[in-house]
């Protein structure tokens, strides 16, 4: 209400809605909903293109309990316990809640700043009613609660980079200030009304990462800074924002693949230097897994970066329309040694939480190991490759449909049609075929169709821009990179899924052609195939590995030629195959289902969930001799076993 406000142009139907919305009872609406309105309005497009995702009060209060609602409410039940002294270390911990300073430096429409504040005040009343409450439970009179009131919307800042949700956020800081103060005046029997409003919402308009932090609030003990910075992968990145990247890690190699979230984690690491401030971002899960680990981490490992606490995976639930369809993690830090650590585990609505002595990159309890991209196993493993890529246009390529049509033409070309098998032909049973041509002779080549398709895929190799590919021009009847192996081989989707709680692989025949989205080992065995199909190696998978939206992508380079490998002796070998052979044998007994349908959640037969319980158990007893307690111990221990491996 500072300057001046023009009164826009009403008619009839415009004024009759605004007396209809007065009508309502507004106090009982949280102000941290009226972002989630905005962002509902926003074009969807938009709003995907800056990473705007609204957040839920449930998520947020995940990030602010972890750092400082749950330490202010240990120390105020510890504070009413006492029977000498309790006053004044009331008092003395209104004075430390008086001094707490909260940063978003992606603040929106303020959510994370309001929810702050109102739990701010809440811990202040609880500390007020405690400090004017007699032995009997009676409130005594006080003196005026003005002077009592200490926690203002003073503390709280914010930059965003909007200029409408900053005047959202200053204006829900008020109307929470508001309720606040009648919460106040309920519990201490006393009207209290802040009018005319006395501070100052500290919410910036600017790019926060061309912003100087410091010169918004400087850095101290009682900064804590709060956010979920937007939710940006490296392919949704626009023009500005891939310039943001690189003003930000001008000095780093490789950071074309970092999400833009990691941006934030270098600005708060400079902000921090030299300073007992701590902070927690939400953030994409994937900057805990896959190719970003490696480039991210060393970096914040060197400028002193200690995890303190962290959520692992779980879905974001955004309050407005059009929900983000997002997998997070919460990552508390700081520049010093915590008291303890502490990793959440989320399963639905549950969350558990453990203390750790350790929180690494992937989240886990264990060294900080990275796992860089390898030529070859680190453990004791057969090799596994990429399958052929044809570079041919289509043309070498047939459906099920169109080999039936030229077979009924050329029945001679059905020595040169083979199987093609990628992620959808293995998974779905999509049945598609190319043209294997390796051993025709020059005249074969030159008849009928095939002399057609091979003009075509000439042509689409010489009008690329590639000049690998223009080279390939010369051989058309050759896939532009070959790779198949003269033997069977086991065969794994580069893609995979959510649904799935195993890694779906199977054997193949050498007459099947492997395609670039298939990995193949000629050189795998029951063994290699029980353990790849284990609940272990699919823990690795997801904590290792990168995804594609959420589903998790397999590498050659990065999971499985990291992968720990149990040592074995030749009887928990031969339990492992047991259980292998018995994986094999329960999923012959569905030949009309494709593996997609056996490995989904809800799908898989109860002879095959069984087989692979049987299987996991044999793989984990090479491992270890006990049973493990949960998913975190599993991997604690593969990670233990790489650590070790690395330093060996």
């Amino acid at each position: 209400f500072h300057d001046p406000i023009k009164l826009p142009a009403f008619d009839g139907a415009m004024r009759a809605t605004l007396v209809e919305c007065a009508a309502f009872d507004w106090s009982k609406i949280s102000p941290a909903i009226f972002g989630s309105i905005f962002q509902g309005v926003m074009d969807p497009p938009k709003r995907r293109q800056i990473g705007a995702h609204y957040t839920s009060e449930r998520d947020i209060l995940r990030v602010l309990r972890s750092t400082f609602i749950d330490e202010f409410e240990a120390e105020l039940a510890r504070a009413r316990a006492l029977r000498v002294g309790r006053s004044q270390r009331l008092n003395q911990l209104h004075d430390k809640l008086a001094r707490l300073k909260i940063f978003d430096p992606a603040c929106g429409c303020g959510n994370f700043l309001i929810l702050a504040f109102r739990e701010a005040r809440r811990l202040e009343q609880e500390i007020l009613v405690a400090l004017h409450t007699d032995r009997h439970g009676h409130v005594a009179q006080t003196i005026d609660i003005r002077l009592l009131n200490r926690v203002s919307v003073d503390q709280f800042y914010g930059i965003e980079l909007l200029s409408f949700p900053c005047e959202i956020a200053r204006t829900g800081m008020w109307l929470m200030d508001h309720l606040m103060n009648l919460s106040l005046s309920a519990a201490l029997g006393q009207y209290f009304v802040r009018l005319p409003l006395s501070g100052t919402t500290h919410i910036t308009c600017g790019n926060a990462l061309r912003s100087d932090w410091r010169e918004v609030l400087p850095p101290g003990e009682d900064v804590i800074i709060v956010g979920n910075p937007p939710f940006v992968g490296k392919k949704e990145q626009n023009k500005q924002q891939k310039q943001d990247m690189a003003h930000v890690w001008p000095d780093i190699k490789g950071t074309g693949v970092l999400d833009y979230v990691t941006c934030w984690y270098r600005r708060a690491v400079e902000f921090m230097a030299g300073t007992r401030t701590r902070c927690a971002l939400v953030s994409t899960n994937s900057i805990t897994q896959g190719e970003q680990v490696a480039i991210l981490w060393p970096w914040l490992h060197r400028h002193g970066v200690i995890v303190h606490f962290a959520h692992r995976t779980f879905a974001w639930i955004s309050e407005a329309r059009g929900k983000a369809h997002v997998h997070v993690v919460i990552i508390g830090f700081a520049l010093f040694e915590p008291p303890s650590r502490q990793i959440f585990e989320h399963t639905g609505e549950t969350e558990i939480s453990t203390d750790a002595a350790n929180i690494n990159p992937y989240l886990v309890d264990a060294q900080d190991v990275y796992v860089t991209k390898r030529r070859s196993p680190l453990f004791p493993a057969p090799p596994l490759a990429f399958g052929n890529m044809p570079n041919d246009g289509g043309h070498l390529l047939l459906t099920d449909e169109e080999r039936t049509t030229l077979l009924a033409r050329e029945p001679a070309l059905a020595k040169f049609i083979r199987l093609f098998v990628g992620p959808d032909e293995l998974m779905h049973g999509v049945i598609r075929w190319c043209f294997w041509l390796t051993e025709a002779k020059p005249a074969e080549l030159r008849r009928g169709e095939l002399k057609r398709r091979l003009a075509m895929v000439r042509e689409h190799r010489e009008g690329s821009s590639r000049e690998a590919t223009q080279k390939l021009a010369v051989t058309p009847a050759l896939f532009g990179e070959i790779r198949q192996p003269d033997r069977d081989y086991l065969a794994i989707p580069k893609t995979g899924s959510e649904r799935r709680r195993y890694v779906p692989m199977a054997f193949l025949s050498c007459e099947h052609i492997a395609s670039t989205d298939i990995f193949t080992c000629p050189d795998a065995g029951l063994f290699h195939f029980g353990v790849l199909s284990s609940h272990m190696h699919m823990l690795w998978v997801l904590a290792v590995g990168g995804r594609f939206k959420s589903d998790p992508r397999y590498s050659a380079t990065l999971i499985y030629n990291n992968f720990p490998w149990p040592a074995v002796d030749e009887q928990k070998q031969a339990a492992i195959e047991q259980g292998a052979a018995a994986v094999l044998a329960a999923r012959e007994q569905y030949p009309e289902s494709t593996l997609g349908a056996l490995y989904d959640l809800d799908a898989m037969p109860a002879e095959l969930a069984k087989a692979h319980a049987k299987l996991d158990a044999a793989v984990e007893r090479a491992y270890q001799r006990g049973k493990f307690k949960s998913d975190r111990q599993r991997l604690e221990l593969l990670f233990a076993l790489l650590e070790q491996q690395l330093s060996a």
